[in-house]
């Protein structure tokens, strides 16, 4: 691993006065930019169902199980901010919205399908923790 000229050492004492040597990112460093980015409860599985192109609301709140409909809008109003998503209004009746991912949030989709990998590749006994998705 290289050095990176993001994180500084910090020297810290406790009450007892016993001191620590802490790595510090300079806000944001590249992996809290990307977790603020991408972190997000539901935004990565968001992302993952769009990869294969446009897919309508009700179809993207099917897809991703447990995650209210207020969620997913919340995340989706999120992603489109960002420039990751688009979304399209589509004429009818009833009137239907789809969601589509830009040239942009494509690119989310290597790092994503590296998670998948290294994710089913963990021994099955190995216990995840904190919060459920």
């Amino acid at each position: 691993m290289g050095s990176d000229p993001n994180i500084k050492a910090r020297v810290e004492s406790d009450a007892r006065g016993r001191k620590s040597v802490l790595n510090v990112c300079d806000e944001p460093c590249a992996i809290e930019r990307g977790m603020r980015i991408l972190g997000g409860k539901w935004t990565g599985s968001i992302l993952w169902h769009l990869k294969d192109g446009p897919v309508r609301f009700n179809d993207l709140a099917r897809m991703i199980g447990g995650a209210s409909k207020k969620m997913i809008t919340e995340r989706l109003r999120q992603l489109e901010d960002q420039g990751l998503v688009t979304r399209r209004v589509l004429a009818g009746s009833p009137v239907a919205v789809e969601y589509a991912m830009t040239p942009l949030g494509m690119t989310a989709l290597d790092f994503l399908d590296e998670l998948r990998r290294w994710t089913e590749g963990l021994p099955a006994s190995f216990q995840a923790t904190g919060p459920e998705p």
